[in-house]
Order: structure tokens, then C-alpha cells, then sequence
């Protein structure tokens, strides 16, 4: 059983909600009814703090959240993309709304990234090699080990960074569900502070890689991101 604490836990973050019942056909009736102590509970529906639950559930309103949230539990941490049952059964394991899945397969069907991974695996490939670079920390390549046992520090996967001049490497501890923004920040802390900005980076198109905030905030730090061949890391 989840305890108000646990549930207060869940909402943080989603202050509009209490607003935004309102003015959802799905929940608007019962959030209103419940909010005026008119009739018993029903279909295991609970208000707490102002939010609805069903089940110990978040009920999310009609509003783009909804969509954030399915991109966040799909695409979220270094993990990669998960299948379309996998992201239902982590959205229903804290979430609820009456069209969850059907709005799951909608989104995911049309994610550019899945959508490239299905076509390089129809693909052989053909080889194409990298440029040769020509002094050191000026082109650099960056890998994740992940599956890893759990450290006292949280820390589950290691960010592998490679000189591709000198073959000098670093291990860096991170944690599969950090995101695009914590990578970079892992990554200016340890690398830049001895190295300096390198002019490329290699990355075998995770999905952190290929994602558009990542392209865009090293842009703004006027590095070029390259990929890998496919099947050719």
C-alpha cells in the first residue's frame, strides 16, 4: 500500500494538475465529485493533497504531459529506446489514463530514432572509415558500459572517452538513466577541465548521441558530432 508520503512523492513537479482535472472530460466528473465529498468512492479512485489517484496512480489530464511522459519513460536514461511494452509498463506502474496504451503506440510508432534503428539493422553497411586525426584530445570517441553492479555511489554503467590519437582513455562512473544533460556536465567536468573542447566526437549513435538537445547543446559549444559506421564502431 502506498502511504501519503509516497504519493506526495510522485506528484512533484505536477502542480497544474489540481487545474488542469478540471478541464478533462476523463477525470472531471470524478475529480469534482470527490472534491465535494458527494457520493462514495468508486473505481478505486482516491484524491490526496488535491491530485487523483486510481489505484495509487497518478491520473494525468488530457494536456501534453501526457506525451512527455511516454517520451521521458521511452527515451529516458542511457539505456536506449524501450519497446513499446516495456515503456507501457512503466508508465501503468506509476500512471494512469483511460487511453495510456493506445496513446504509447501512437507516439512510439512515430519516434525518428526507433524508426533508424529498425532500418540499420536491414542494412549491412558499407565501411566507411574515420578521418585520421593528427594531434591529441582533438578527436575523441565516447562509449557506455552499462549492466554493471551498483556501487555505494549509485554509479551502474561507466562513460568510456578516447583519445583517438593517443588511445588514452578515461572511465568515468555514471548511471544508466542519466540523461543528455548530466552526461555533458560528467563530461566537461573530467575531460574538458584536463583537455580542452575537442574539435569531433565519435559516439556509436546511442541514443543520447542522436538526440536532438545533445546535437544542439554541443553546437552551441562549436563541436561537430560525427557517427560511427554501422556495424563498423
Amino acid at each position: 500500500m502506498m502511504t501519503t508520503q509516497e504519493m506526495r512523492t510522485e506528484v512533484i513537479g505536477f502542480e497544474r494538475l489540481k487545474d488542469d482535472y478540471l478541464d478533462c472530460p476523463d477525470f472531471k466528473e470524478t475529480y469534482t465529485l470527490l472534491t465535494n465529498g458527494d457520493g462514495p468512492l468508486r473505481d478505486d479512485f482516491l484524491l490526496e493533497d488535491g491530485y487523483l489517484f486510481k489505484a495509487q496512480k497518478l491520473c494525468i489530464p488530457n494536456t501534453s504531459l501526457r506525451e512527455f511522459l511516454v517520451w521521458e519513460l521511452h527515451a529516458g536514461g542511457l539505456a536506449g529506446h524501450f519497446g513499446q511494452s516495456k515503456t507501457i509498463a512503466a508508465l501503468e506502474n506509476r500512471f494512469y489514463w483511460p487511453t495510456l496504451k493506445r496513446d504509447d503506440d501512437k507516439l512510439i510508432k512515430r519516434c525518428h530514432t526507433c524508426q533508424l534503428a529498425k532500418q540499420r539493422k536491414q542494412n549491412t553497411g558499407l565501411y566507411t572509415p574515420l578521418p585520421v586525426p593528427n594531434c591529441p584530445w582533438q578527436d575523441v570517441s565516447m562509449d557506455f558500459v552499462l549492466g554493471l553492479p551498483k556501487t555505494l555511489r549509485k554509479h551502474d554503467s561507466v562513460c568510456v572517452v578516447v583519445d583517438r590519437f593517443s588511445k588514452m582513455a578515461h572511465f568515468l562512473p555514471c548511471s544508466k538513466t542519466f540523461d543528455a544533460s548530466r552526461v555533458a556536465k560528467l563530461y566537461f567536468d573530467e575531460i574538458v577541465r584536463l583537455h580542452g573542447l575537442p574539435k569531433t566526437i565519435v559516439s556509436d549513435r546511442d541514443v543520447k548521441f542522436t538526440s536532438y538537445f545533445w546535437k544542439t547543446l554541443w553546437h552551441k559549444m562549436g563541436t561537430k558530432l560525427q557517427f560511427s559506421t554501422a556495424f563498423h564502431p
